[in-house]
């Protein structure tokens, strides 16, 4: 501080660019938190460094500048205050040419001293304004970027969800009105309600619509699987696992089927969880594709 107990142009300049030491930042925060007058003085060298970070052009600064600089300010900071130039003055006037001996007086010169700019004060650091300002500007922009890839990104998974979704559903209403499809009903006889389900089948194209209704609820950790049995006398294919929902009701479809394997009829059974590669006795609902 000076001798008005206010903080040097200088040490506000520095403050406003972050580049105090610590002790002395939180001291120059506590003062300008009080004083009106360093509080004017800190919005206008802000501003100055504002208008000077957006006019003037970069230069990227030596490896060694900032150091460079903050010695210099110590040494500043260190070196006395100038002398005032004083003005010898004549006790005798009637005695031209004769000054003052061991009595003479020394009055100092009240002309006002210029003062120096602020702007002057700070252009050793508007480099490293600019370089400050410009690495806020760049980390806004950074983020802004990840947002927009985020938002990118999911886009295209949410485009790409809705074209599988697209394609599964044109897929199903090309297998119910495919004019070759098998369409086979199983049941069981003599069980009321008898349950009973349809299968819908387009060999060329591996395409399976299975759909049941009054089935039986079944033990913990078991479920049915659909099979299908080849024309050709090959062993059963599984078809999909599939468990009844409270009404009875349940459902196949599309499940992953070889190409081209014309099918000689259906049947379901009872597996454990996981499901099986081969049936196991009983069969609970058949149905013939003749």
């Amino acid at each position: 501080m000076n001798a008005t107990r206010h903080i040097e142009l200088d040490e506000l300049a520095l403050f406003a660019m972050q580049l105090l030491p610590a002790d002395e930042a939180t001291t120059a925060a506590q003062h300008i938190e009080q004083c009106e007058e360093c509080r004017r003085e800190l919005a206008a060298i802000q501003g100055d460094l504002a208008t000077y970070a957006h006019t003037v052009d970069l230069h990227s600064p030596p490896a060694l500048a900032r150091e460079r600089l903050m010695k210099q300010v110590a040494r500043e900071k260190k070196m006395p205050p100038p002398i005032r130039a004083v003005t010898p003055v004549n006790e005798f006037p009637d005695r031209p040419g004769t000054l003052l001996g061991s009595r003479a007086s020394y009055l100092e010169e009240d002309e006002p001293q210029p003062r120096r700019g602020v702007l002057l004060r700070i252009l050793p650091w508007t480099g490293w304004a600019l370089v400050a300002g410009l690495a806020v500007t760049a980390g806004s922009l950074y983020m802004d970027r990840i947002t927009l890839r985020a938002n990118v990104e999911g886009g295209a998974t949410q485009l790409a969800r809705l074209t599988a979704e697209a394609a599964a559903a044109r897929q199903v209403v090309d297998t119910l009105n495919d004019p070759s499809a098998v369409r086979v009903t199983l049941q069981k006889p003599q069980t009321v309600p008898i349950p009973q389900a349809r299968t819908t089948y387009v060999a060329d194209r591996g395409s399976l619509l299975f759909t049941a209704s009054n089935m039986e609820p079944l033990l913990p950790y078991k479920v049915y699987e659909l099979w299908l049995i080849p024309a050709d006398n090959r062993d059963p294919i599984p078809a999909g696992t599939f468990h009844p929902d409270s009404r009875g009701n349940a459902s196949v479809v599309l499940p992953p089927l070889p190409k081209g394997v014309e099918a000689k009829a259906f049947g379901v059974t009872i597996e454990d969880e996981s499901g099986s590669t081969t049936p196991t006795p009983p069969i609970v609902l058949a149905g013939s594709a003749s």
